[in-house]
């Protein structure tokens, strides 16, 4: 990503593509950042991106947790 804009189409992408919470992408660190219920088929993901011109270079999932501002002791 090279500018503001692919950051943007790639995250229109992400949203048009798959059922998804929120999409943060940045052209700085070259990653995005998906938050979705359910896991995302990587063949799906990859075509996906594909169609924009970019290319998967790695791909990885972790569970989500809130953070939490304040917290009962």
């Amino acid at each position: 990503m090279m500018c503001p804009m692919c950051e943007s189409h790639i995250c229109d992408v992400f949203r048009k593509s798959f059922l998804v919470h929120k999409v943060t992408a940045s052209r700085r660190t070259g990653e995005a950042v998906i938050l979705a219920d359910q896991p995302i088929c990587k063949d799906a993901l990859n075509k996906a991106v594909d169609s924009t011109g970019y290319k998967v270079l790695q791909i990885s999932e972790e569970p989500w947790q809130k953070r939490r501002l304040f917290h009962r002791s």
